[in-house]
């Protein structure tokens, strides 16, 4: 299906450009931010390549492989977003103090 192979690269793209931000910044918060959003992205990658794999072959080794996939992504997924809301009101502290202290 192109529209999964469309987002198996979206998602890819999306955790190489929040890595390359985390490493990129000073900020231990705004860092812990940064790496729930590559989280959410990894696991969206790997929860749409077990979605794929289901349309492109069909045997019972396809269907376990593909259902731990979906599984572990949707894991990952969960678990960065969660990570996310703890972090944004954090985040956002931060960067006022950074503001504040001309950082």
């Amino acid at each position: 299906m192109p529209v999964l192979v469309i987002l198996i690269i979206f998602s890819l793209s999306f955790y190489a450009y929040y890595k390359m931000k985390y490493f990129r910044s000073r900020r231990p918060i705004e860092r812990r931010w940064l790496s729930a959003k590559s989280s959410i992205a990894l696991g969206s990658f790997v929860f749409f390549f077990g979605v794929n794999q289901f349309f492109l072959y069909s045997s019972t080794v396809t269907y376990v492989v593909g259902s731990i996939f979906l599984l572990i992504g949707a894991g990952s997924v969960w678990a960065g977003y969660r990570a996310y809301k703890h972090y944004l009101p954090l985040v956002i502290e931060e960067a006022q103090q950074t503001a504040k202290n001309g950082g």
